[in-house]
């Protein structure tokens, strides 16, 4: 997600953080690569020319340039300006206590507003809240159909009138409809078009006017840039928006309609489609996507994907397994199998702070494979040796490669490595979401992190522009085992 716009800017940053001393002129220097930066994502010269001017006051002042690192208070700075441009966003829906909250979504056709209505519908299942989902969509007859196979996949109640051409009369009649299956919340796909009329305001003006929808969100296509600002600005002249969707944000995206449209239509970003199932929207944080866009992380959004992927129960009895020592390959086949949905991999190392150099590995054909062997390598080994792989001689080695289908190294690392992360797991267990990062970040530096792609994947060299020396690679080793030794006196400290 707006990898230009983030190389762009860090490319600034690094200008800076090599200077030996800082000056007004090389911070202007600075400052004119952040500038362009935000040109190249075709981000509003408006707002480009009122966040420069923000952000020049601040950093050129005298407590930034005698700091002791000047471009660490410009990233801060960047952050803190990055976050004031995007925000406030109030993400809840407000839900009435008596009958159902009224949700109208619109768009142009092709901003993917019929499969945002079941992202919204996933969103509201995950907290236990009946929807209905209402077909008002009459210009495209695929449109009421996709809405019912959708419906279908989420097990999601659909009204629709196929006899009834007055789409103000079918949103009306799916309100009652909800009104006596006691859904909570109606989430009305409206009709569009393929460019901005007169027809289509007033289709849209009358259901809102007869309907009175509690939200109004328009949902627009973060690809086409000014565009979409554009289409913001002219539907919420029209209907006074409660709000933003913008989806496919996990594209070509360059992040400028993102980083435009609340400042140029004053209406805030409440969602963002990040992909194409059903639970690839997210509620918009500016905090978040300002700590995104500067490669800083978003462990907010990495702990809620975490808890996407297992639920409570089993959170519960993972943390107790893994606090007690008691945690085994079985158990790490299981979570393997949990993480291993295609793009998952990729997108919580985005999130994790210093882990986004890691993603184009989580997301590449070897890593998947490398997925496979390890949960083969798993399934080829009897139960006691999944509970204590010190029994895996070489004799075993051999049977478990052949039996999976692997080459003996595959499994030999596979054994090493656990054996190496079960102490880490183990101390990191009833920490909190900080802790637990720095000390992944403490194994990162140390090397003990240096084959990101899964467990049992057997090395592949690539090239990283430097190779290490001996002494390095031992200096390497050294500081892992240190880094090891100090954890396991934590541990016994408990």
């Amino acid at each position: 997600m707006f990898e230009s716009l983030s190389d762009g800017l860090q490319g600034a940053f690094k200008s800076l953080s090599g200077k030996g001393k800082l000056t007004e002129s090389n911070m202007r220097e600075g400052l004119e690569l952040v500038k362009q930066s935000l040109l190249d994502a075709d981000v509003s010269y408006s707002v480009i020319e009122e966040f420069m001017s923000h952000v020049s006051e601040r950093a050129l002042g005298k407590r930034v340039l005698l700091s002791l690192r000047p471009h660490e208070e410009l990233v801060r700075i960047v952050h803190d300006e990055l976050v004031s441009l995007l925000g406030p966003v109030d993400t809840s829906l407000h839900l009435k206590k008596d009958g159902p909250t009224i949700i109208m979504l619109c768009g142009l056709q092709g901003s993917g507003k019929t499969t945002t209505c079941g992202k919204l519908a996933q969103l509201l299942l995950e907290e236990n809240i009946k929807p209905l989902l209402v077909a008002a969509d009459l210009q495209r007859p695929a449109a009421i159909e996709q809405l019912h196979v959708i419906g279908r996949q989420l097990n999601v109640p659909v009204y629709s009138d196929s006899e009834n051409k007055n789409p103000v009369q079918v949103c009306k009649a799916g309100v009652d409809k909800a009104n006596a299956e006691d859904a909570r919340v109606v989430i009305l796909d409206t009709a569009g078009r393929l460019a901005i009329d007169d027809e289509l305001m007033a289709e849209l003006q009358r259901i809102d006017k007869r309907v009175s929808p509690d939200q109004v969100y328009l949902v627009v296509d973060g690809m086409t840039g000014q565009d979409a600002v554009q289409s913001a600005g002219a539907f919420n002249e029209a209907l006074e928006l409660d709000g933003v969707v913008m989806t496919k944000l996990d594209g070509d995206a360059r992040g400028g309609a993102l980083l435009s449209v609340k400042h140029v239509t004053g209406v805030p970003i409440k969602f963002m489609g990040t992909g194409e199932h059903f639970d690839a929207l997210e509620p918009f944080r500016p905090d978040g996507m300002a700590s995104r866009i500067l490669q800083m992380g978003d462990i907010v959004a990495a702990a809620r994907e975490a808890h996407r992927i297992v639920d409570e129960k089993e959170r519960e009895e993972m943390e107790a397994k893994m606090a007690s020592g008691d945690f085994t390959l079985d158990d790490f086949k299981n979570m393997m199998e949990k993480v291993a949905k295609p793009g998952l991999m990729g997108k919580m190392m985005s999130l994790m702070p210093g882990m986004n150099q890691f993603k184009e590995v989580m997301e590449s054909e070897e890593a998947a494979g490398g997925i496979k062997q390890t949960i083969g390598a798993i399934n080829s080994m009897t139960q006691d040796e999944r509970k204590n792989p010190k029994l895996i001689d070489a004799a075993r080695r051999t049977r478990i490669a052949k039996g999976a289908g692997v080459q003996t190294p595959v499994v030999s690392q596979l054994v090493k490595q656990f054996e190496m992360m079960k102490p880490v797991m183990q101390m990191m267990a009833g920490k909190g979401a900080g802790d637990r990062m720095k000390m992944m970040q403490q194994l990162q530096a140390s090397g003990a992190m240096t084959d990101p792609r899964g467990m049992g994947a057997v090395k592949v060299s690539k090239g990283t522009g430097k190779r290490l020396s001996p002494a390095e690679k031992a200096k390497q080793r050294k500081e892992r085992d240190k880094l090891m030794r100090r954890m396991k006196r934590k541990k016994g400290k408990r």
